[in-house]
């Protein structure tokens, strides 16, 4: 539906949905973009206090996602009528502490009467138009990295039907309301001493090839699962004359939440994952060594989801090593190949 609508022709617009990148970037001055996004959902977990955090991690991720510093945000909220309003206060309690841990400042926001409840946040960052981080941009031979364990998606289902554990819900919960600011900081780090030419192109692009940034490609794992995404951030690569890529995964190195592949095994799957393997297959080879719950697990829709990147081979040690010092268990989790078919390769 999007490609049938006007074309858009402003020139300071940085990143639009063209990619189905992680937010919009508008240029303000030539040091300064604006970084746009909006997220929210339906309740994924009992305590409403948690259920306002995890919110708020979601929705300020995609900022991150991009290397911007969320500043400020708009809530969103959809709330039964005759709802307890005790409950909305912790709602918006939960997702003020979280925004105000990313020093993101809440400015006002809109509510509706809706007999399903939903939350989330519009949210507005800022950053170096130079350094911008976007899905597209990833080049053959470079690692791909992931700082969040998979699962979600499953133990949420499983929750819902009383069969998930008190740890492994805990372990949900921890990796859903943890910031990915730490993730982005660590990376960052790790191209600081490369500074872009003076006078690149307005076109949000980084990577060796633009300016000496050995982080190539980056995009949060959400809603379409690290399999989602990852189809987006080889895809995306067609907007890049002469980078057509596709991409390889060793499911052995991708990280699972405890109790994520025993709900797996035992059918907890959510609707979107069941969506996300209709709209993916396609694109999608698994080796028959490949079990069926390490494939669920890829499909599987992520909240708050980590950070997977594309990132120049010589720089995935000291990637690694900034993020443990933020206490952030990164993965090497795949490799970046020239365009074959199909798009991704799981083995």
């Amino acid at each position: 539906m999007l490609r049938r609508l006007p074309r858009q022709t402003d020139p300071n617009v940085l990143v639009g949905f063209e990619t189905s990148d992680d937010a919009g970037v508008y240029l303000v001055a030539d040091n300064l973009a604006l970084v746009q996004t909006v997220d929210f959902f339906t309740p994924i977990v009992d305590d409403p206090f948690l259920f306002g955090a995890i919110a708020a991690a979601n929705s300020l991720s995609d900022v991150y996602a991009m290397g911007g510093r969320p500043v400020s945000a708009l809530s969103l909220v959809a709330f039964p009528p005759k709802g307890d309003p005790e409950l909305m206060e912790q709602i918006l309690r939960g997702g003020l502490s979280k925004m105000q841990e990313a020093g993101c400042t809440i400015v006002g926001g809109h509510s509706i009467r809706d007999d399903d409840m939903k939350f989330g946040y519009a949210v507005t960052g800022v950053i170096d138009p130079q350094r911008i981080w976007r899905n597209v941009g990833a080049q053959a031979g470079d690692a791909l990295l992931l700082t969040k364990p998979l699962g979600t998606g499953l133990i949420a289902t499983a929750l819902k039907s009383d069969k998930a554990s008190q740890e492994s819900v805990a372990d949900a919960t921890e990796s859903m309301v943890r910031l990915n600011r730490d993730a982005a900081e660590a990376l960052a780090s790790v191209g600081a001493s490369s500074t872009p030419p003076r006078g690149r192109k307005k076109d949000g692009r980084s990577g060796t090839d633009a300016g000496g940034q050995p982080i190539h490609a980056v995009t949060d794992v959400t809603g379409f699962g690290l399999l989602g995404h990852a189809r987006e951030m080889a895809l995306g690569s067609d907007a890049i004359p002469g980078s057509s890529v596709s991409l390889e995964i060793n499911h052995a190195h991708v990280a699972a939440l405890p109790g994520a592949l025993d709900a797996a095994r035992a059918g907890f799957l959510a609707g979107g994952l069941k969506n996300n393997i209709e709209f993916i297959a396609g694109c999608v080879e698994f080796a028959d060594s490949v079990p069926e719950e390490s494939r669920n697990l890829l499909y599987d829709p992520q909240t708050s989801g980590g950070l997977l990147v594309a990132i120049a081979p010589d720089f995935t040690e000291a990637a690694l090593d900034a993020l443990a010092k933020r206490n952030v268990n990164g993965r090497i989790v795949g490799r970046v190949i020239p365009r074959q078919s199909p798009l991704i390769r799981v083995f």
